[in-house]
Parts: structure tokens; sequence; C-alpha cells
């Protein structure tokens, strides 16, 4: 297992920064973030897209994930989504997540990760009805969206990952497995993040092994006890996260553990710092 760092904490500092900062912190490897101010697709002319190779190139750097979640050059975290009520507006979700595949070839990345429909409010199909078959309404509308995308999947050779999250269409382990049963699990998986299945009181560790076949790439964080949405520092919460990369591990898994911790925009060299510090330490209990 290797372990990057997510650009969206950085976002007070230019994608090239970026980079040099993390590869001075130790990491291996960086989460890009495909939205202002870093990697919006429309906005990277050819010039772009090779000055950010050659920075990673000059750093040593390789990309863990491409995070196509976040829209805020649009609207926001979760807007445009994949359930939009609004075709139209649902579009420009479908259509970002295709220009994401490319950016991704471009650069060189295996996978990106995208939102798991969008949140069932008043805005988004079936938001209105959860009680009856609202949900089953949303899924539908995201399957329908995520088919679109897949034949760009195939042409690109980049993976899309869905992200279970709390309070959006799939939260826990059991949706996400109606939604891919829908899919060729060859052009679509999984973006395991820890504490998002923490904080819908599912165990992570035990996740690990049970959603494992469609696994892509993990973002790690910790979580407060509470359980309340807030991605706090590794080692503040209650998240058993030792016990989570012990499971990792015990798969043998190969890629990239991405820190997320898009919290710390006040300075996210230090908690990078930490961050890489914790991972280093619970490597140092597997040292033979």
């Amino acid at each position: 297992m290797k372990f990057a760092f997510s650009s969206n904490a950085f976002r007070k500092y230019s994608l090239e920064e970026t980079i040099r900062i993390l590869s001075e912190v130790g990491f291996q490897g960086i989460e890009i973030m495909a939205d202002t101010p870093h990697a919006w697709p429309s906005d990277l002319r050819p010039e772009d897209r090779k000055r950010i190779r050659r920075s990673l190139e000059d750093h040593g750097m390789e990309i863990s994930n491409i995070n196509a979640f976040m829209m805020c050059a649009v609207r926001d975290f979760h807007h445009p989504s994949w359930i939009e009520r609004d075709e139209t507006f649902r579009k420009i979700r479908i259509q970002h997540t295709i220009d994401c595949l490319y950016l991704a070839a471009d650069l060189g990345a295996k996978t990106i990760s995208t939102e798991p429909g969008g949140p069932l409010d008043p805005s988004s199909v079936g938001g209105e009805n959860l009680g009856g078959g609202g949900w089953e309404e949303g899924l539908r509308v995201f399957i329908d969206g995520v088919r679109q995308v897949t034949p760009h999947v195939r042409e690109t050779g980049v993976k899309l990952l869905v992200e279970p999250e709390p309070g959006l269409l799939i939260q826990r382990s059991g949706e996400f497995r109606r939604f891919i049963a829908e899919m060729d699990p060859e052009t679509v998986g999984m973006n395991f993040d820890v504490g998002h299945f923490f904080c819908v009181g599912e165990s992570p560790e035990t996740n690990v092994e049970t959603m494992w076949p469609w696994i892509g790439h993990f973002h790690l964080e910790d979580i407060a006890v509470t359980r309340e949405h807030i991605h706090l520092a590794l080692g503040e919460g209650a998240v058993d996260l030792r016990g989570v990369l012990d499971a990792i591990r015990r798969k043998g898994y190969p890629g990239y553990a991405t820190v997320e911790l898009y919290p710390y925009q006040e300075d996210p060299a230090d908690v990078a710092r930490r961050s890489l510090q914790y991972l280093r330490t619970w490597e140092s209990g597997h040292a033979h």
C-alpha cells in the first residue's frame, strides 16, 4: 500500500505548489481535485496539462486518483448532482465526469472518483418522496447517468469509482451493492472512504473484506465519536484506523490510500506532515 494526500485541502495554493509541498513532506502520491483552483478540466489548456505532468515528474510524484466529486466551479461540493430534477443541470455533472476521465487519461491517472448520486433533497429526483419509492427512482436516474459515462470509461481505460457518503443517495454498503449489481465491474467500482462508513454506523474494517471485489481506491480520515460527518486528522477521532489499515494490508492492496482532509485549509502542510507521521508509525509496527 502506498500513501497520498488530496489536493482539496490546498485550495489556497496552486496545484504546482501543492505538488511541491507534498513531495517535500514525503508523500509518494497526490489526489488531484478536478475543480477550481486546481484542475477544472475545461480551464486546462494543453500547455497547462503539460506543466502538471512536468511538475509531477520533477517531484517524483504519482497521481493516486482524480477527484471528480466537487463541482464548486459550477455550484458546490454536491451540485450539480447525478439526480438533479432539472435534466439540463444533471447533464452538466455527466459531462464533467466524462471530461475528468479524459483528463485522468491525459495525466496518467488510473481512476476518478465521483459522488454516489447526490443529496436526496427537493431539487433531486425522488427527493420529495423518500417514503414512497423515492430512493428507487433516484437510483434509477443515477444508474442511467452512469451508463452514459461508461463508454468513455472503456475508451480511456480509466475506471469510475463511486464514493458512498452520508446524506447522499448511496450511503451504506448494502445500497452500494444494489447499485453495483446493475453495473459492469470492469468499468465501475468503489472509492472506499473509511470515515463515511463509520459515520453511517458500519464497520470500515469489516467492509474492507465485504466490499473488496469493487474497491479501487481508499480515502482516509478520522471521525469524532459522535459520527458527525466532519473529517478529522488521523488519530484525532474514534475510528480504529490502525485496524482498518491492517485489514487493507492483509488483503495485499497494492494501490494508494489517500488522506482527505479538506477542512484543514488554514495549514494543510502541517496536517499533511502529521498524517504521514501517523502512517509511518503504523508502518513501523509491521516492519520485519
